[in-house]
């Protein structure tokens, strides 16, 4: 497909990708400090922030191109098992808070990130769910003049 005909990312788009972004960064950083500093204290939320991190990594490169049907699939798999990683790693923190001492990004449900990691995964599946890619949009109109 050629970039002429993917659809530009405007508006809500670029904010979600910067946002994803942002929570990259941070992950990262987070789990990097935590990891070589502490990791003894607690690898279970430790390696819980570095998942994290690789998440936000995935599904931000996959929301850049998820104008490529590929990329697409691979921002639905990856914003869906951040959203799932949320639930059940929020769900676990209060539950079980002695696994979680020390907190990780999704630990009660992203409360030290202001609860962006818990809305930041429902915004990004309503809009992959609205912003199709072009090719799978138009798949059917071909056909449809072919006959």
């Amino acid at each position: 497909m050629s970039s002429s005909a993917r659809p530009r990312m405007t508006g809500i788009g670029r904010v979600l990708v910067i946002v994803y972004a942002i929570m990259a960064l941070g992950a990262t950083g987070r789990s990097f400090v935590q990891i070589v500093e502490r990791f003894d204290e607690a690898p279970l939320a430790y390696t819980l922030s570095a998942l994290s991190a690789l998440v936000y990594i995935v599904a931000t490169l996959a929301l850049v191109f998820a104008g490529r049907r590929g990329w697409y699939v691979v921002a639905w798999v990856a914003i869906v098992f951040e959203l799932v990683g949320v639930l059940i790693v929020g769900t676990l923190s209060f539950v079980m808070p002695e696994l979680f001492a020390h907190p990780t990004v999704w630990s009660w449900f992203g409360s030290g990130y202001l609860f962006v990691p818990l809305v930041l995964p429902f915004l990004g599946l309503w809009w992959l769910a609205t912003h199709r890619p072009v090719a799978q949009r138009t798949a059917a109109a071909p056909a449809a003049v072919a006959s």
